[in-house]
Protein backbone atom coordinates (compact mmCIF):
# COMPACT_ATOMS: atom_id res chain seq x y z
CA UNK A 1 0.00 0.00 0.00
CA UNK A 2 1.33 3.44 -0.93
CA UNK A 3 1.36 5.51 2.27
CA UNK A 4 2.16 8.74 0.44
CA UNK A 5 -1.13 8.55 -1.47
CA UNK A 6 -3.05 7.71 1.71
CA UNK A 7 -1.40 10.66 3.50
CA UNK A 8 -2.26 13.00 0.62
CA UNK A 9 -5.86 11.81 0.64
CA UNK A 10 -6.16 12.28 4.42
CA UNK A 11 -4.52 15.71 4.21
CA UNK A 12 -6.88 16.74 1.41
CA UNK A 13 -9.93 15.58 3.37
CA UNK A 14 -8.74 17.44 6.47
CA UNK A 15 -7.95 20.59 4.47
CA UNK A 16 -11.34 20.32 2.72
CA UNK A 17 -13.17 20.13 6.05
CA UNK A 18 -11.23 23.08 7.44
CA UNK A 19 -11.76 24.95 4.17
CA UNK A 20 -15.51 24.58 4.40
CA UNK A 21 -15.44 25.96 7.94
CA UNK A 22 -13.34 28.91 6.80
CA UNK A 23 -15.54 29.62 3.78
CA UNK A 24 -18.72 29.64 5.86
CA UNK A 25 -17.40 31.82 8.70
CA UNK A 26 -18.75 35.28 9.56
CA UNK A 27 -15.51 36.91 8.43
CA UNK A 28 -15.75 35.19 5.07
CA UNK A 29 -19.36 36.37 4.72
CA UNK A 30 -18.23 39.96 5.40
CA UNK A 31 -15.53 39.57 2.75
CA UNK A 32 -18.06 38.23 0.22
CA UNK A 33 -20.38 41.14 0.99
CA UNK A 34 -17.64 43.73 0.55
CA UNK A 35 -16.50 42.16 -2.72
CA UNK A 36 -20.07 42.08 -4.03
CA UNK A 37 -20.57 45.73 -3.09
CA UNK A 38 -17.34 46.65 -4.92
CA UNK A 39 -18.48 44.79 -8.03
CA UNK A 40 -21.84 46.59 -7.96
CA UNK A 41 -20.08 49.97 -7.68
CA UNK A 42 -17.85 49.04 -10.60
CA UNK A 43 -20.90 48.00 -12.63
CA UNK A 44 -22.52 51.38 -12.01
CA UNK A 45 -19.36 53.17 -13.11
CA UNK A 46 -19.12 51.10 -16.28
CA UNK A 47 -22.78 51.75 -17.09
CA UNK A 48 -22.30 55.52 -16.66
CA UNK A 49 -19.28 55.44 -18.97
CA UNK A 50 -21.19 53.37 -21.50
CA UNK A 51 -24.12 55.79 -21.47
CA UNK A 52 -21.80 58.76 -21.97
CA UNK A 53 -20.07 56.98 -24.85
CA UNK A 54 -23.40 56.17 -26.53
CA UNK A 55 -24.53 59.79 -26.22
CA UNK A 56 -21.27 61.03 -27.73
CA UNK A 57 -21.53 58.54 -30.60
CA UNK A 58 -25.08 59.73 -31.28
CA UNK A 59 -23.89 63.34 -31.40
CA UNK A 60 -21.05 62.42 -33.77
CA UNK A 61 -23.44 60.54 -36.05
CA UNK A 62 -25.90 63.45 -36.15
CA UNK A 63 -23.09 65.92 -36.94
CA UNK A 64 -21.74 63.65 -39.68
CA UNK A 65 -25.19 63.35 -41.29
CA UNK A 66 -25.58 67.13 -41.18
CA UNK A 67 -22.19 67.62 -42.84
CA UNK A 68 -23.11 65.14 -45.59
CA UNK A 69 -26.47 66.86 -46.17
CA UNK A 70 -24.76 70.26 -46.43
CA UNK A 71 -22.17 68.84 -48.82
CA UNK A 72 -24.89 67.21 -50.96
CA UNK A 73 -26.84 70.50 -51.07
CA UNK A 74 -23.68 72.39 -52.10
CA UNK A 75 -22.93 69.81 -54.82
CA UNK A 76 -26.49 70.05 -56.08
CA UNK A 77 -26.31 73.87 -56.15
CA UNK A 78 -23.02 73.69 -58.04
CA UNK A 79 -24.52 71.25 -60.54
CA UNK A 80 -27.54 73.52 -61.10
CA UNK A 81 -25.24 76.52 -61.56
CA UNK A 82 -23.07 74.59 -64.04
CA UNK A 83 -26.16 73.52 -66.03
CA UNK A 84 -27.43 77.09 -66.09
CA UNK A 85 -24.06 78.33 -67.32
CA UNK A 86 -24.01 75.65 -70.04
CA UNK A 87 -27.55 76.61 -71.11
CA UNK A 88 -26.54 80.28 -71.39
CA UNK A 89 -23.41 79.38 -73.36
CA UNK A 90 -25.43 77.20 -75.74
CA UNK A 91 -27.85 80.05 -76.53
Amino acid sequence: MNWAKVALFAGGALFGSAGIEILTSKDAKKLYTQCTAAVLRMKDSVMETSTTLQENCGDILADAKEINEERAAADEAATVADEAAEDQAAE
